[in-house]
């Protein structure tokens, strides 16, 4: 039956929204039937976000994700949010060389519990399906597992990319590894899920989903994929393992300053996945960084303001913006700038050995890591630059010593 004028009106609309940011969709002819569906029967369709508590902290790349989640959420739809604690065990193989270490039962649990607390900053706790998939796999018998995996053939696995790699190179693939795609993939039958959200990365997984969907006579999801924030770096995705993200739970003035790090290059990428700015106000701060019309810094700016406006609200943004200018544009110290007891024995008169102070006032680990960071240009007394890592520097109360841009220590002579 052809769709009224009405019905095409609103379908279309929430297509231009789901749409936006997308990297790959499969597929959006199923997409908009299931919405004209939706709409039609007032059914939400049941969209699905798997994570894998492999590490505590949600970080914007992993944002990209749960803010589409979100605007489904905002049409109306139901979205589940759920936390792999059972396949956290196995731990996803997507991406790697070798075989991913199995986390304990605590170590999930806990990175668990921080996702719930983080995640309630990006979605509607009170209208999100909460689930964690221990709650069918492991009711599963071994007769179970193995009528899963006789869904799906070696060959078939074989086309993932990381295991194909391997496996020409004959490097360890364990039998493990093959069931990760099936429970993730069975995750979607036991929800029955309309629509599961991913990174790029996550692609074969997400599909084996449309194929177990078929194999127990669901009408397959439709798999959307948003694409890979880059790291600080402007090189790599971001990752913590490259300590190259930024944490929504990171404090406002870290979360500013970080931003205000990023490379030029990726300004654009940030602004339409990471900024939560309206798409027009989005293309046209890329038009003009484009045309050189905009200087990269006042973008930088707005940028980093946006981003921790989104996170911790607009007078946080404010301060965290001031705060900013305090310590890099007028040169000041953080108001909150620890105070640091020196021993008499490492404060040698006012005269100690930079290395040592270093060490004593905790900005550096040792003795060679201290040299290491002279060496670098990242030490600084009092705003001017320490480049000699023999010198014996005249100090006094209050003097102000700062190890690269944000770690800074206010020197208080302590107790003979």
């Amino acid at each position: 039956m052809a769709m009224s004028a009405v019905l095409q009106r609103k379908v279309r609309e929430q297509m231009d929204i789901l749409l936006s940011g997308v990297a790959e969709i499969i597929s959006i002819d199923e997409l908009e039937a299931k919405v004209a569906r939706s709409l039609q029967t007032g059914e939400p369709l049941r969209v699905k976000l798997g994570t894998d508590p492999s590490r505590p902290d949600i970080h914007l790349g992993h944002a990209v994700v749960y803010r589409k989640l979100a605007q489904f959420q905002k049409l109306g739809h139901q979205v589940i949010f759920l936390i792999g604690d059972f396949t956290g065990m196995v731990g996803d193989p997507t991406g790697k060389s070798s075989t991913r270490p199995a986390l304990t039962r605590e170590e999930v649990e806990e990175n668990a519990r921080s996702f719930v607390a983080q995640f309630k900053a990006l979605l509607d706790p009170e209208r999100t399906e909460l689930r964690f998939n221990s709650e069918w796999l492991a009711k599963m018998s071994f007769r179970d597992v193995i009528d899963l995996a006789s869904r799906y053939t070696v060959a078939r696995m074989l086309e993932r990319d990381d295991f194909a790699k391997r496996f020409a190179t004959q490097r360890p693939i364990g039998i493990h590894e093959f069931l990760y795609p099936l429970m993730q993939g069975y995750d979607s039958v036991a929800l029955r899920a309309d629509v599961e959200l991913g990174g790029t990365d996550q692609k074969f997984n997400l599909l084996v989903g449309r194929e177990l969907q078929r194999e127990w006579g669901q009408e397959p999801q439709v798999v959307m994929m948003m694409p890979l924030l880059v790291g600080l770096d402007g090189v790599q995705k971001m990752s913590k393992s490259l300590d190259n993200y930024v944490a929504i739970a990171d404090p406002p003035a870290v979360m500013y300053g970080k931003i205000m790090s990023v490379a030029d290059a990726v300004m654009p990428m940030y602004f339409q996945l990471a900024s939560g700015l309206p798409p027009e106000e989005v293309r046209r701060v890329q038009q003009q960084l484009s045309e050189g019309t905009l200087h990269p810094r006042d973008a930088k700016r707005m940028l980093a303001k946006s981003v921790v406006e989104l996170y911790h609200g607009t007078e946080a943004a404010e301060a965290a913006e001031q705060e900013f200018d305090r310590v890099f544009r007028q040169h000041l110290a953080p108001e909150d700038t620890p105070e640091v007891q020196i021993s008499a024995a490492d404060w040698a008169d006012g005269h100690p050995w930079i290395v040592r102070l270093l060490v004593a006032a905790g900005l550096a680990g040792s003795s060679s890591e201290a040299r290491r960071l002279i060496q670098q240009g990242g030490v600084r007394l009092n705003g001017n630059q320490v480049t000699d890592a023999d010198a014996h520097l005249e100090i006094k109360e209050g003097d102000l010593l700062q190890v690269g841009r944000r770690r800074f220590a206010r020197l208080r002579r302590g107790r003979a």
